[in-house]
């Protein structure tokens, strides 16, 4: 008991010792998607039907499907490319439309979630799942017809890096090819600088009663929003400290990266073109071509 107090009252100190304002891409600047633990938790909210905040639930999953069937002119017998593809809900359908399908993901409890949904589907012969950083990812060049990285996972990264991945599906499309992209939209974004609390003992960030502290904060000068979580877990005192950016890119600058990877025609759907799910609205979906 001694020990745990002494490890609650670190922790504490550290929160009330903590920086006034985090640092842009302090220790990464992400969720930490490879470990284990936050990872199994992670796929519990992906596969969460009561809410959208990990991945969009069954019925709107579809609606978002139907769309890129059309917009990406997918055809069976095509090869597809789901850049950060979770637990493979995307993939594993558009597998059962008879596209073949490469998955990449950092999360380890999302990859082993994917192929087992794939051998369930009976479509495991079509589906590749990989896990891997998409910063360290290789592919082969002109193998995919199309490709897609949604849900604002660019935005999660230095620009830099953003366009090194924009470059890699490039390369890995081919001729004719198109990738998705979504991001968030830069004039729905909320900019208030707020902070808040709760307490629970099984949600994302633990399964034994935690206290959640969180900010976050607006920096004007890079587009970005900067959150901060510290999980204080209170059977241990032990803290986790998260830090989160998301950069926040303006439709011009996005199809100026998408032209720097080579991409030709770029076309712009505010609010994925009033399709229908909860947060639509808040989004832009990009669809960029390779040229023939």
């Amino acid at each position: 008991m001694k020990e745990k107090n002494e490890r609650l009252a670190a922790s504490l100190w550290e929160i009330y010792r903590r920086a006034e304002r985090p640092l842009p891409w302090h220790n990464g600047g992400n969720l930490p998607w490879d470990d284990p633990d936050f990872s199994e938790r992670m796929l519990r909210e992906h596969l969460n039907e009561n809410h959208g905040a990990a991945s969009r639930v069954t019925a709107e999953r579809l609606r978002q499907i139907e769309w890129l069937w059309e917009k990406l002119g997918l055809q069976a017998g095509q090869r597809f490319f789901d850049v950060t593809c979770g637990p493979g809900l995307y993939a594993v359908e558009l597998a059962q439309r008879g596209l073949r399908v490469q998955g990449i993901d950092f999360a380890p409890a999302a990859i082993a979630y994917a192929r087992e949904l794939a051998t369930a589907a009976d479509v495991a012969d079509r589906c590749t799942f990989t896990q891997q950083d998409i910063h360290q990812m290789t592919v082969e060049p002109a193998q995919f017809d199309a490709a897609m990285l949604i849900y604002g996972q660019l935005g999660v990264m230095r620009r830099e890096e953003a366009q090194v991945v924009l470059n890699k599906i490039y390369a890995g499309l081919r001729p004719g090819g198109r990738l998705c992209l979504e991001l968030l939209d830069p004039t729905k974004v909320d900019k208030k600088e707020s902070n808040w609390w709760y307490t629970d003992s099984k949600r994302l960030w633990g399964d034994a009663p935690f206290l959640h502290l969180g900010e976050r904060f607006w920096d004007e000068a890079a587009q970005m929003s900067l959150e901060r979580f510290y999980v204080v877990h209170l059977e241990t005192g032990k803290l986790d400290v998260v830090e989160l950016c998301d950069q926040i890119y303006a439709p011009e600058e996005i199809a100026a990266m998408l032209q720097t990877a080579g991409f030709a025609t770029i076309t712009i759907h505010p609010g994925w073109d009033g399709l229908e799910f909860y947060d639509a609205g808040e989004w832009i979906a990009y669809v960029a071509e390779k040229p023939l």
